[in-house]
Parts: C-alpha cells; structure tokens; sequence
C-alpha cells in the first residue's frame, strides 16, 4: 500500500514539474515575443539607416549596409541635429524637474497640513488629467502669447511643467508614511521642512527616479506643442526636426534613409536616461529595503 502511495506520489511530482516546465516555457515564449515586436521597429530603423536611398526604394530589408557614416552624417547636417539635441535636452529635463519639484510639495501639502477646501484643491488638480491635450492647448497658446514667451525656452517648458501625475503619484505614496514617523519627527522638533527634507526625500527617491524616467520620455517626446509656438529653426526640438525630413505634399519622395538615422540620433539620450535610472532605482529600492 505505501509503495503504491510512493508510486502516485512520485506521478504526481512528475506532472507537476511538467506543468511547472508548461508554464516556465509560455512566459518565456510570451517574453520573446513581446521583445521581437519591441526590438524589430528598432532593428528595422537602424538598418535602413545604413543603406543608401536606392535600396530604400528598391527592396528595404533588415540587412547592415555601408552606407552608414554617410547618411548619418547627412542626417546631422541637414537639419542641425546638434542643435534640436541641445533643445530636447533642455525643454525634456528642465520640464521634468520642474514637474517632480512641484508635485513634491504640492502632494506635501495635500497630505501632511490640514487647511480648508483641501479635497477640493486634490480634485481640481487630478481633474485635469482627464482633459485631453487640444482642449486646452489654444488657451495656453493665446496666454503665452500674451506674455511674450513665444518661440523662446519658457515658453516651451512652463505649461509643461503643470501636470497633474506627479501630484497623483506622491500623493499616494506619502499616505504610507505612518503617523508614527510624523509624531516622532515633531518631537525632535522638525518642522515641516525639515521633515521633507530629512525624511520625505530619502524614502522618495526611488518613486523620484522612477517617475523621472516617465516624465523626461514624455517631454521629449513633444511635437504639438513645439511646433506650434516655436516659429525658428533654433528653437526646433529633435520631433519637429525630423518631421522636417519629411517633404509635405507628396510631390517629393522622402529620404527614408535620412530620417531613420536622424531617429537613431534622438532615441540616444532617452536609451542612455533609462538605463542609467533604472540602475539608480534598483539600487535606490535595495538601500530603501536595508
């Protein structure tokens, strides 16, 4: 009777593992597919960025040709990607910064002071996120207008800096914050800022880095508004250049070679960003844990 308890047990155990095995095989076939539909555009670009324009037009394929120094070169040239690079980087961090500064204490705020009308102030806020970009982008094209700012760098980055998210974000992570840390920081006698900046700050750095990631890809991703208050070359970021490549009408036929390697240029500094914070998150996550 136990051998055969042994003999059933031990079947079990195999179905078991083949199962684990069943499973352990779909995820990771679930994983190279979702990095074959990522990573092929990528792959896609980047070769036809090396061949020249009358392969483009002939038979594009995912195949390294020689011509790669020449059309990112060309590319550079063209449309001073130097100069939409140093534009991108400006609006896309400043924004970001200005965007976490503000939601910081805004969320702050929200959470740790009592004041009137304080879930009114949170829901006005948050409501904002539920208007679509063209309903209030005539408006705050029309304001600063009025102020001056147009075709300039505060002109680019203030309206973008007021986003509702990062308030969102902040805000629910200091509602985990224990009454205790608060009781206990107002009898060392911290005030509030001291409070934020010895005790908030350090536990919110991997929500910062994290957040900081979202924020400055969103930002350099801009190409409405940009192209509606900038009227200058000089003033171009790298979206509105590229687009540029692109010959409106369809008269002409677009340089495809061109604008691949102009869009490898702007996907550097959002690769480089990424990578750099997920390695600062993880480290940030570990130290916070400790």
């Amino acid at each position: 009777m136990n051998q055969k308890n042994e003999k059933n047990a031990g079947s079990f155990g195999f179905i078991r593992l083949d199962r684990r095995g069943c499973k352990k095989l779909v995820v990771y076939v679930l994983l190279l597919l979702i990095v074959f539909i990522i990573g092929f555009p990528l792959i896609y670009t980047f070769a036809i960025s090396t061949q020249s324009l009358e392969e483009v037009i002939r038979r594009p394929t995912v195949k390294i040709s020689n011509q790669l120094f020449n059309n990112y070169r060309e590319a550079w040239v063209r449309i001073n990607m130097g100069r939409l690079l140093m534009n991108s980087t400006i609006v896309a961090f400043a924004s970001t910064v200005g965007k976490i500064v503000m939601a910081i204490l805004s969320a702050f705020a929200i959470v740790f002071f009592d004041f009137r009308f304080k879930a009114v102030a949170f829901w006005t806020i948050f409501i904002t996120l539920m208007l679509p970009v063209p309903v209030r982008i005539i408006s705050t094209y029309q304001v600063i207008s009025d102020l001056g700012w147009l075709n300039s760098y505060v002109g680019l980055i203030v309206p973008l800096m007021a986003s509702a998210t990062g308030t969102f974000f902040f805000r629910q992570f200091y509602q985990t914050i224990p009454g205790e840390m608060v009781e206990a920081a107002q009898i060392d006698g911290a005030g509030p800022l001291k409070f934020l900046w010895s005790i908030l700050l350090p536990n919110s750095w991997p929500n910062i880095a994290a957040l900081f990631v979202v924020l400055f890809i969103f930002g350099w991703n801009q190409y409405l508004w940009p192209l509606m208050i900038t009227h200058t070359k000089e003033m171009h970021v790298v979206v509105v250049g590229i687009r540029s490549l692109i010959p409106g009408g369809g008269e002409l036929l677009p340089e495809w070679n061109i604008v691949m390697a102009a869009a490898m240029f702007a996907l550097v500094l959002p690769v480089l960003v990424i990578i750099t914070m997920q390695k600062w998150f993880v480290e940030l996550v570990i130290e916070t844990e400790k």
